[in-house]
């Protein structure tokens, strides 16, 4: 007679393959997702209105987001407006206010009168429309019509202007008493163009009450649960060709400001609600801290008032770099952050226990915000490697230095092309430039650098590296233009090496002053191409078009030395490029460049882009962790692909550990839902691929399940039920990025059977696996003392009847349905046979299970954040 339980497994093992076989197909996950799109629900259209003069009844103007806003670029976008004539007339002006009145703000609490359109005196240059009102320029104003005592000179007097008020504090003094804002930190649209289809669109660079406090958007208002963030308001003023007295201003643009009655009364004006800004999370309750990388800077921001309202305990995020992250986890103080998120897995993390978990899918890209007359805003740009290591090794003689006649371009760099616009390879891919003004004052300074040294980083030079063109460049070789690499850092061998940083190799200096005969100062690379601090800081600045150079000089006022300024951006004209992050790049609107992958096929980055990338990333030496390769992004992978992961110990205290675990769930979860309310995923991320978010829920269950218990014997030897093997769990399987699944243990040792799938046989730590599902031998030495609690059980590693284990198709880049297709029948087969051996009573052998390890190492760059 058959054991009773010999048959069950037989009759179970059927069954099983018949559903296996039944069962439908996971979806390709590029297949299945679509591109993430702008939020939507909350756009607002207005319509314009007859002037005395001009007419704007036809002109319709969406701002295409008002609610859940922060800082970030908003999408303006207008149509039914007459053509603006080159730099004279028709035009739109655009500002944000702040104000309580549900009507709108005043004219007097806008953030309008820094823009600078040309030169003049003193270091800022000329205004455009600022806030004076001439007298007798408007007709219709009755407020601000008589002069006012002019500035430190008694007895005489000037024009009336409008007078700042901020949301506290006293109004402003002067013209141009920049307490509050000024030049360089101004968001105002004071030259917002329209096409000569009557169409316009802009990115406006809408502030927080953290970049622009005084306008107080988003301060908290409220208690408890009713917090929310204070209202703003955004204004458009359309100019047409007229002033408020009827005049042309001689073929002139208008030059009287907005703020003047006459154009104020054109205003449309759009509410703004702002997401709180500050902790979302009340502070009585238990702090526990996370970091990492930039990468979920935004994902976890947002995710932070949802785990909050989840649970006892307040989660605090603290940006780091990926290396000084793994350095933490590897080597804890008593305070310091028990969950970490990374790029590369954490090396040495097996030995103390470490999990890691897939919480976002992003990328690196080229993000750019260029204006250009008879072009507009541009919104396509191609970029291949070799162009990407001309712009990271500063070969372009203009990015070193503002050529003119007299100072021409550095003799090292002679004989380069002068900036990307007149590079035979830059125009070849982007043809609409050759009918672009070439003259200097319209090339893009140099592209915009994170200071910080990361993983992300290195990615972005093995892409350069994997190519064969850009590599020979970066060696030396001329392109067949006869461009060759700034020498200075050829030196550097990136070529080979690659980098965790973008350096500033070229020293050279140049000198300018103010006047001929005048003390001068010098500038060099980071003067004339500075570094943002990071990739969301990198986006800020190119969404102001401008890479912040200060290579200009202009004599102190206080001291009378002089310093190095900032150029001039002339509005329509504004010019910047930068690599950062897909979620900072979509916060702020910027337009991406395409690149090539490995195909050779241009590709930008989208979600259905981003999540065949990941379908096709290399295994790395820790099981369940994949890493991006730009030579296997082919079939429309974006060749920037990058997933960051959660990191932590299972030795961590039982309560940690919960925490944890919940913050990995939530992320895998309902944090993947793509929107812009505070606990949804940010856009600029992918969603998770079912495979990745079932490997993330099983991390998170290791986790909390923490280690596993010391072995019984005192030398290690004996263990549990089971015999000689021990006892232990293994965890639950999970699939891979590309459908596969993998099992793995949360002991200290790694088992593998059959190639196919999860272990379910107790394996204890140092010891054989054994028992009825056993079929593994292990041997191993006792870890190092983990981090964060006692050490667990020894490690060791197992061999199953057919070899070590394999993720499934994880080295070739199949896609789920293309990996199971023919996998599902033969699993089939096995289970049919296993089946029938089982109602033979011989018993079914176990698969074992597999288990992670680590690699990489620790760097700088902290940066402290809230939600907002």
């Amino acid at each position: 007679m058959k054991h009773p339980r010999a048959r069950a497994t037989g009759l179970g093992a059927l069954l099983a393959a018949l559903v296996l076989v039944l069962l439908p197909l996971p979806r390709d996950p590029a297949a299945a997702a679509a591109a993430a799109t702008e939020p939507d629900g909350s756009a607002v259209t207005q319509r314009g209105t007859k002037g005395p003069y001009d007419d704007f009844s036809d002109l319709e103007v969406t701002v295409h987001q008002t609610r859940d806003l922060r800082g970030q670029g908003l999408r303006v976008t207008w149509k039914g407006g007459r053509p603006t004539q080159g730099t004279a007339t028709d035009y739109l002006q655009i500002m944000q206010c702040w104000g309580d009145d549900p009507a709108g703000p005043k004219r007097e609490q806008c953030q309008y009168g820094a823009s600078r359109i040309g030169p003049g005196n003193g270091n800022y240059g000329s205004f455009i429309g600022q806030r004076l009102i001439p007298v007798g320029s408007d007709p219709l104003e009755t407020e601000y019509d008589e002069p006012i005592p002019y500035p430190g000179l008694p007895g005489q007097t000037t024009d009336p202007f409008v007078p700042f008020t901020p949301v506290s504090g006293a109004p402003t003094a002067s013209l141009t008493d920049w307490t509050y804002f000024n030049p360089s930190d101004t968001n105002e649209e004071a030259f917002a163009r329209t096409q000569v289809d009557g169409t316009g669109e802009t990115a406006f660079d809408l502030q927080s009450t953290r970049e622009a406090p005084h306008l107080g958007c988003g301060d908290p208002v409220g208690t408890g649960t009713a917090v929310r963030g204070r209202g703003c308001w955004l204004v458009v003023v359309p100019r047409g060709s007229h002033e408020p007295d009827g005049s042309t201003g001689n073929n002139l643009r208008p030059h009287t400001s907005p703020l003047s009655t006459s154009n104020w009364n054109r205003r449309m004006v759009f509410p703004l609600d702002f997401l709180p800004v500050g902790d979302p999370c009340p502070t009585d309750k238990a702090e526990r801290r996370i970091t990492g990388s930039e990468l979920v800077t935004d994902a976890v921001t947002s995710w932070q008032s949802a785990l909050c309202a989840g649970g006892t305990t307040r989660f605090t995020f603290t940006q780091r770099g990926e290396e000084q992250v793994r350095f933490g986890l590897l080597n804890p103080t008593t305070t310091s952050p028990g969950l970490g998120f990374t790029v590369a897995p954490v090396e040495g993390g097996e030995k103390a226990g470490f999990v890691h978990a897939p919480v976002a899918v992003s990328a690196l890209t080229v993000g750019f915000y260029w204006e250009a007359e008879k072009i507009g805003l541009v919104k396509d740009l191609r970029l291949n490697p070799r162009l990407l290591a001309k712009l990271l090794t500063a070969s372009y003689p203009y990015d070193v230095r503002f050529v003119t006649r007299a100072t021409p371009a550095p003799d090292h760099l002679q004989d380069n092309p002068l900036s990307i616009l007149r590079d035979p390879e830059f125009l070849d891919l982007n043809p609409q430039f050759r009918t672009f003004l070439q003259a200097p004052q319209n090339y893009p300074g140099g592209i915009l650098l994170s200071a910080e040294r990361s993983d992300v980083t290195r990615v972005v030079w093995n892409y350069i590296r994997a190519d064969t063109a850009a590599r020979e460049f970066l060696d030396g070789k001329a392109d067949p233009w006869g461009m060759k690499v700034n020498p200075h850092f050829k030196e550097l061998d990136l070529a080979r090496n690659g980098s965790d940083e973008f350096p500033k190799a070229d020293p050279t200096l140049t000198e300018i002053s103010p006047a001929p005969g005048q003390p001068g100062v010098s500038y060099g690379l980071l003067e004339r191409s500075p570094y943002g601090s990071d990739l969301h800081d990198v986006a800020r600045w190119v969404r102001r078009g401008t890479n912040g150079a200060k290579d200009q000089v202009a004599t102190d006022s206080f001291t009378n030395e002089p310093k190095l300024v900032s150029g001039l951006v002339l509005p329509g004209a504004r010019r910047a490029y930068g690599i950062t992050d897909t979620a900072s790049a979509a916060r702020y609107r910027l337009q991406t460049a395409a690149l090539p992958n490995a195909d050779g096929t241009y590709v930008a980055p989208t979600t259905d882009a981003m999540l065949r990338a990941v379908g096709r990333f290399r295994d790395t030496d820790v099981p369940g962790v994949l890493a991006p390769d730009p030579a296997r992004a082919r079939d429309g992978a974006y060749p920037l692909t990058v997933v960051t992961y959660a990191a932590a110990s299972d030795r961590l205290p039982a309560d940690a550990r919960k925490d944890y675990a919940r913050v990995i769930r939530y992320a895998a979860g309902p944090g993947q839902k793509q929107g812009v309310a505070p606990g949804e995923l940010p856009l600029g991320y992918a969603p998770l691929p079912a495979g990745l978010r079932a490997r993330a829920l099983a991390a998170a269950d290791r986790l909390e399940r923490g280690a596993p218990p010391a072995p019984d014997g005192p030398d290690g030897t004996t263990g549990g039920p089971g015999g000689t093997g021990g006892s232990g769990t293994t965890g639950a399987p999970g699939p891979g990025a590309d459908g596969g699944t993998d099992g793995g243990t949360d002991g200290g040792a790694s088992g593998s059977g059959a190639d196919t799938g999860s272990g379910s046989g107790p394996v204890s730590a140092g010891g054989a696996a054994s028992g009825s599902d056993g079929g593994g031998t292990g041997t191993g030495a006792p870890p190092a003392t983990p981090p964060g609690g006692p050490p667990g059980g020894a490690g060791g590693t197992g061999t199953g009847a057919d070899g070590p284990g394999r993720q499934l198709a994880g080295s070739t880049g199949t896609t789920p349905s293309g990996a199971l297709g023919p996998i599902r029948w033969i699993l089939l087969g096995v289970l049919v046979a296993g089946g029938a051996a089982g109602l033979a009573g011989p018993a079914v052998l176990g698969i074992a299970g597999r288990r992670a390890t680590p690699s990489d190492s620790p760097r700088t760059g902290i940066r402290h954040l809230k939600s907002g």
